[in-house]
Formats: C-alpha cells, structure tokens, sequence
C-alpha cells in the first residue's frame, strides 16, 4: 500500500516487515546505549571526584596507618586508589609482621596486591564501553542491510508494474533510508560517548599507575630505614651479650 501521507510514521507503519524489525532493533539499540552512556557518564565523573579527593588526603601528610584504618571501616566501598593503596598496605602490613622478612620480598608481595586491585579497577571503568563500541561500529551496517532490504522489494513490486512513477518509487525508498538514518542515530552518540569515555579511563588508568609506583617507593623506603633499624638493634643485642 502506497501512502499519500509524506510524515515520518507514515514511512515506518507502511514499510516491510524485515525493515520494521530492523528499525524495532535500533530503537531497543539506541535506548540501551543511552542508558549505558548516562551511566558511565555518572559513574565516570564519581571516579575521578573519589580520585582528586584520595590524592588530597594521601599528599596531606597524613599517617598512612591511620588512613588505612579508615578505608578498613568502609571496605566494601572503596573504589579508585583507595582500593589499590587498601591492598597495598595490607599486604605490606601483614608480610611486616613476619621476622626477618625481606625488604624485597615484601615489595613483590604488595606490588601484586596492587596490579590486582588495579585490574579489578580496571574492569570496572571498562565496562559497557565494548557494547558501545559495537553499538557504533554495527549499527551503520545494520541500517543498511534494512535499507538495502527496503529499496530491494520497493523495486520488486514496482517491476510487475507497467508503468512506474516517481510518486510511486520515491514512499518505498523513504520508507527504506529512514532504516539508515536509525542506524546512523544509534551509531554516532555511541561512537562519541565511547572515545570519550576511553579517553577517561586512559587518563584514571595512568594515574593509578603513577600512584603505584609513588606509593610502592615510600613503602620501600619505610621497609628499609625498618630493616636496618632491626639490624642495627640486633648487632647491639649482640655487642652487650659479649
């Protein structure tokens, strides 16, 4: 059925059944990937706010014991560097505790704490950025095919036709482009919102590598001064036994 009606429903009610379900697939694609962008967007900029405000406390001097007793208390709801430092220094605290343990050793020990927790951290500020990145490498394609389907049996029909019009092609191949222009729609927010989010997350990524190293030097810097300080406190245990 050929309409008369050029508004855009018009284009969507009359067109085939596998165009229709293509564009039913690109609105479900493109509600999905809106949500997902608010989301990220929200979580995103509540990460890199957590981050500011744990370098604040980290480079204000405060004791180190004393910071990780209050992340203790909030333990399930750390996120950024609060839960690598959180692994480091209980690793360092715990591998401390045992005698005559190896600076070294200890080091190896919290460095792993650390790159697991930075991993972990990792996947959190990765997630739904692939969806996204599907969303807008596919949905140009998925468009098309509907378009392709469309304007394919807009001609088929019009071939049993003696004689064929503009006014007869021209709702057909409207009807199969806005199927393209969905497409398009659900591509280019998803395709910004990801270089935009990956970009974040580079930037969180590398400050939590600096961070690592950064803490991983003061913690073996503290290691040291306290493994000589037992050496030198056993060498006058020995001196005032002789």
């Amino acid at each position: 059925m050929i309409t008369t009606d050029p508004s855009l429903w018009s284009f969507v009610a009359n067109a085939g059944l596998v165009v229709k379900c293509v564009m039913l697939l690109l609105l479900i694609t493109s509600v999905f990937s809106w949500t997902f962008i608010f989301q990220r967007a929200v979580f995103l900029k509540n990460a890199k706010r957590a981050v500011m405000h744990f370098e604040d406390q980290f480079w204000s001097g405060a004791d180190l014991s004393k910071l990780y007793e209050g992340l203790s208390r909030r333990n399930g709801a750390l996120q950024g560097l609060e839960s690598i430092f959180y692994a480091g220094f209980r690793e360092y605290t715990r591998l401390n505790k045992g005698a005559n343990v190896n600076p070294d050793a200890i080091m190896d020990g919290v460095a792993r704490a650390m790159r697991i927790a930075s991993a972990k951290e990792m996947d959190e500020l990765e997630r739904r950025l692939s969806f996204l990145a599907t969303v807008g490498s596919t949905s140009p394609y998925v468009g098309l095919f509907g378009t392709v389907w469309g304007i394919m049996t807009s001609f088929q029909a019009l071939s049993a036709m003696q004689q064929a019009t503009l006014s007869m092609v021209a709702p057909g191949i409207s009807e199969a482009l806005i199927a393209t222009a969905m497409g398009l729609f659900a591509a280019i927010p998803a395709v910004i919102a990801y270089n935009r989010f990956s970009s974040d997350v580079e930037r969180l990524t590398n400050i939590q590598d600096t961070f690592q190293e950064e803490f991983s030097n003061i913690l073996y810097r503290q290691s040291h001064l306290q493994n000589q300080h037992s050496i030198q406190l056993t060498d006058e245990s020995d001196e005032d036994e002789t």
